[in-house]
């Protein structure tokens, strides 16, 4: 795994909590497979929240771009706005 920055680390682990961004953005970008976020995300989280994490990404088709529909041509939900430096967007 390349040397990150405290940024890229952050958009990792927040690309990786998004339902709509697959595992394969994160690779495109960050070089990371599927595996290497798993392994990521264990070290990088408290192990209850990589419980919750592991979780909620269990069968979610959304997360692989060969399981998601055809429809979803895009990484990022619409209702989203744009994120700078993990600044989450509250509705």
């Amino acid at each position: 795994m390349n040397l990150l920055t405290i940024e890229d680390i952050d958009r990792i682990i927040e690309m990786a909590w998004e339902d709509r961004t697959p595992f394969e953005a994160i690779e495109f970008q960050f070089g990371i497979s599927e595996k290497e976020v798993i392994a990521f995300m264990r070290a990088n989280s408290k192990p209850s929240s990589f419980r919750m994490w592991r979780k909620r990404m269990e069968g979610r088709r959304t997360k692989h771009s060969m399981r998601c529909s055809k429809q979803v041509s895009r990484f990022k939900c619409a209702l989203q706005r744009n994120i700078s430096m993990n600044k989450i967007s509250k509705r």
